[in-house]
């Protein structure tokens, strides 16, 4: 795969830990004391995530200067939709974890995506795959959730 497409996808992989770090960060703060465990469980996946946007930027680093470090049009408007949502009662815990679910099926196309796109260096593949599972974990634990609530 080219350069600049490497570092494209990386620097996306990047923007969507991003948005998953600021989504559950939001999530958390909404939260009320009914669904603490919720809480824990975001910020775990929140941690998940800025580990993973950190290991992507390292990488990220030995090709290019220019590495991703914000959020997503499309994360601030799932963001923004939450906000209004949560105004008009979706704030129960099958809603937040309908609303999670969301942004980790969007983080696990991310990923499924970049793998199906082409050949990396064989570091790059290594880190999407294995990361792409603990993603895929993440949210087959948040579907649970959901289905049970």
């Amino acid at each position: 795969m080219e350069t600049s497409n490497v570092v494209s996808t990386l620097n996306d992989l990047i923007e969507i830990n991003n948005d998953r770090v600021a989504g559950f960060e939001k999530a958390m703060a909404d939260i009320k004391d009914e669904n603490l465990d919720l809480k824990t469980l975001f910020q775990e996946f929140s941690s998940q995530s800025r580990k993973f946007s950190q290991e992507l930027t390292s990488l990220a680093s030995r090709y290019t200067d220019d590495v991703e470090t914000g959020t997503s049009a499309a994360g601030n408007l799932h963001r923004a939709w939450i906000d209004i949502k949560s105004l008009f009662g979706g704030s129960d815990r099958k809603s937040i974890l309908e609303e999670a679910e969301r942004g980790e099926d969007a983080i696990k196309k991310a990923y499924n995506d970049a793998l199906k796109e082409g050949t990396f260096p064989v570091e790059a593949t290594s880190l999407i795959t294995q990361q792409a599972a603990e993603i895929k974990r993440a949210h087959d634990k948040i579907k649970a959730l959901r289905d049970s609530a």
